[in-house]
């Protein structure tokens, strides 16, 4: 008997707003380690590995352009390769599903997707796969699968599933889905959880790509009809499949659940013609979106005053709080029920009934036209990173770490002139028509508006402390003459 062809679908879009400052537009939640040495997107896709009975595929990820090189820096460190299908624009989780079924069928294959948000959280590894092994012959076979978790409160941040009658007879793990119903108030979750009837929607499915192709025909031709022709102008830009954008900026904005599912469930499917089945499969596995500081608080371990530390922190008589220090010493005393963050440009505190409200921060740092929603104080790029440690008037001095073998554009500045100090390994430097070579304590001086380009030829990591001057230090101050990586 064939193994079912298993691909794993990861879904890498969104902000995370409400985990400033941790997270940023530019760097979301999914490429952080909360919970453990891998990101939440490393986690994810850790998840599939030793599936038994399933022929599980390298996996295909859709992620937003912009941090497609930290994703694809995350895989190359789990020694993993894979599609990344870049999405020029958010549309949401609809579309982009869409996308990643056209690249799935693109050898003329029809595996069944385990799609998987990227930033989610799953503790009980054999409980996740278990329920992947139940699911997989019914998304086989034709179905749609969701995977629904069972509610041990009334939570008011999740979607419910009501369930209909049992799928394949007695399972008592599987059944047709009766309706999906949106974010309840409290007193209606408690009726929920009273009930037995219900189970969170966890965001998790399964399906084979002609299966969810189809289904869009059905529901939702816009959306199938733009993604195709993306697709289809689709070109191959190093390790990454980019989309056409101007098709996909007109594809409507819609989730998986909007879509399709909450078409195929219940009787609501009437009338549009030929859909699959919905099944939601019970999944009992320490799940969690993971939606707010106090989710991380939830799925962290904690000491025996119930306090959850990531990083350099002390607590003294202090309780169930949650502490996060990426740098600094975090010291709380006498507090109980607090979430403190601290990152290298901001440090946020709030009650844990509050935390849902950290997107506020972020929204009134858009209004002031500050850039701390958006970028980390240390940002990454296709080469390597950049820290930015110090800042005053006409002067800036960035720490920066060039990978091995890889190269800075070749550019020119209008505004300032720099001074690079190398602190470790060996650039090469590229100055107008001079090239030459610095080791440790060697340094160079690029005037203004000249042309120049900075390598690292070696084999270990290139550090540098670079200050620049001049009347503006902006980064839009640049000018690409030839860049491997192809940004203008």
């Amino acid at each position: 008997m064939a193994l079912i062809d298993i691909l794993p679908v990861v879904l890498s879009g969104g902000s995370g707003s409400r985990l400033w400052p941790l997270s940023r537009e530019k760097y979301p939640k999914q490429l952080l380690a909360l919970t453990g040495d891998d990101s939440l997107l490393q986690a994810t896709l850790r998840r599939t590995q030793g599936l038994q009975g399933l022929a599980v595929r390298s996996p295909l990820i859709v992620c937003n352009e912009e941090y497609r090189f930290v994703i694809a820096e995350q895989l190359r460190q789990m020694k993993l390769k894979g599609d990344v299908v870049l999405e020029p624009v958010g549309r949401n989780t609809a579309p982009a599903l869409a996308l990643a079924a056209f690249q799935a069928m693109a050898a003329g294959d029809d595996p069944v997707m385990l799609v998987m948000p990227a930033d989610h959280v799953v503790l009980d590894l054999k409980a996740f796969q278990a329920a992947v092994q139940h699911a997989s012959p019914i998304a086989a076979a034709g179905g749609i699968v969701t995977f629904g978790i069972r509610p041990f409160a009334p939570e008011t941040g999740y979607g419910y599933i009501k369930l209909g009658r049992t799928h394949g007879g007695a399972d008592a793990l599987a059944w047709s889905i009766q309706r999906f119903v949106e974010k309840p108030d409290l007193a209606t979750a408690q009726q929920y959880l009273d009930s037995g009837d219900y189970l969170w929607n966890s965001g998790l499915f399964m399906v084979r790509a002609s299966v969810w192709l189809a289904a869009l025909r059905v529901c939702r031709p816009d959306i199938e009809e733009h993604t195709a022709m993306a697709w289809s102008h689709r070109t191959t830009d190093h390790d990454f499949v980019r989309v056409a954008a101007d098709h996909f900026a007109r594809c409507p904005s819609d989730s998986i659940d909007y879509a399709v599912m909450e078409r195929v469930a219940g009787s609501e499917s009437a009338g549009l013609g030929p859909l699959p089945t919905g099944v939601v499969v019970s999944m009992d596995a320490g799940w969690s979106d993971v939606g707010a500081w106090e989710s991380v608080w939830q799925v962290m371990p904690k000491d025996p005053q119930g306090n959850a530390v990531l990083g350099d922190a002390l607590m003294i008589d202090s309780h169930n709080s949650l502490v996060v220090s990426e740098g600094r010493l975090v010291a709380c005393c006498g507090v109980d029920d607090l979430v403190v963050v601290e990152t290298a440009d901001a440090v946020l505190v709030t009650h844990k009934d509050r935390a849902q409200d950290v997107k506020k921060v972020v929204e009134r740092l858009k209004e002031q036209g500050r850039g701390e929603w958006q970028v980390h104080r240390k940002v990454y790029r296709p080469w390597g990173s950049y820290d930015s440690v110090d800042a005053g008037e006409r002067f800036q001095v960035k720490r920066i770490m060039v990978k091995p073998g890889a190269a800075l554009s070749l550019q020119m500045h209008h505004h300032r002139a720099e001074h690079w100090i190398v602190v470790k390994g060996t650039a090469r430097v590229t100055c107008d028509d001079k090239q030459f070579l610095l080791s440790e304590n060697e340094s160079t001086y690029i005037p203004l508006g000249k042309t120049h380009r900075l390598e690292n030829p070696g084999r270990f990591d290139l550090e540098m402390i670079e200050v620049q001057s001049g009347s503006y230090l902006g980064e839009d101050d640049i000018v690409r003459f030839e860049d491997v990586y192809g940004r203008q």
